[in-house]
């Protein structure tokens, strides 16, 4: 199982999920499918499947041309996100298959009610593996919320995606890392760790370089939002529940 980076629009990514020895792969939120096309060309890869996180059009707004290009490809997509294209819809917990490769649905609610974040392994090397986060999960934050509830999203964060295993390697939907580790730093200052990641990341993009993949061990130390119940973010809302730290967190992250 090999992951290339395909930057898309002003700051998407979009992903080739593949298998080397089939040859094959999936591409993850292929916004702009003329750039995804000419990478598997590259790779010398055929593209299969079309994975989408969630129904915006930075995300499934090349699912169509995917479609016309790609004779008999599959389109993935949750069940209730309206997704462009889609052809095969996922529940919570579904799993398929792209060669070798094992991908397992998470139904993400938070920034759209039917999200769906893709966690992908080799048999026997689920300790390994990765995850496709759309906007659910950024470097060091998350998507705004616009279809679900605090309640819902904090789920999605700390119960689905915190489940996996601290060696996952994390893939998200958009290059936000520097503005995400600049708000971590003023909500939580004493986090030495932060102020670590924001030198490097400040230096990746200077140098034009990715920021993915991150992991799910390194999202526990970083992202404020999944660490809503650390003592050091009570601060924030004090005397409040996790799920209302969030929403605070969330709210002022909104207007940063």
């Amino acid at each position: 199982m090999r992951v290339v980076v395909v930057p898309v629009l002003s700051d998407n990514y979009a992903y080739l999920l593949i298998d080397d020895e089939k040859r094959i792969a999936a591409c993850v939120d292929p916004a702009e499918a003329h750039l995804v096309l000419a990478k598997a060309k590259e790779e010398k890869v055929d593209i299969v499947a079309v994975l989408t996180t969630h129904h915006h059009y930075d995300h499934a707004g090349g699912n169509a041309e995917m479609v016309k290009q790609v004779p008999g490809i599959k389109v993935y997509g949750g069940r209730i996100d309206n997704v462009a294209a889609c052809t095969d819809f996922l529940d919570h917990g579904n799993k398929f298959n792209i060669g070798s490769i094992e991908v397992l649905a998470l139904h993400t609610p938070g920034h759209t009610r039917g999200s769906i974040c893709y966690f992908c392994s080799e048999p026997g090397k689920e300790k390994e593996g990765s995850v496709f986060t759309g906007d659910t999960l950024f470097v060091a934050g998350c998507g705004r919320m616009f279809e679900s509830t605090p309640k819902e999203f904090h789920d999605s964060l700390v119960n689905v995606l915190g489940s996996l295993p601290p060696e996952t390697h994390v893939y998200v939907g958009h290059e936000y890392t520097v503005k995400n580790l600049q708000f971590a730093v003023a909500v939580d200052g004493s986090n030495e760790s932060l102020k670590q990641m924001l030198d490097w990341a400040q230096e990746q993009k200077v140098q034009r370089k990715f920021t993915v993949p991150s992991t799910m061990k390194n999202e526990w130390l970083i992202n404020p939002f999944l660490r809503s119940a650390d003592d050091s973010m009570r601060s924030i809302c004090p005397g409040c529940s996790p799920v209302e730290v969030f929403a605070t967190l969330r709210k002022k992250k909104d207007s940063f």
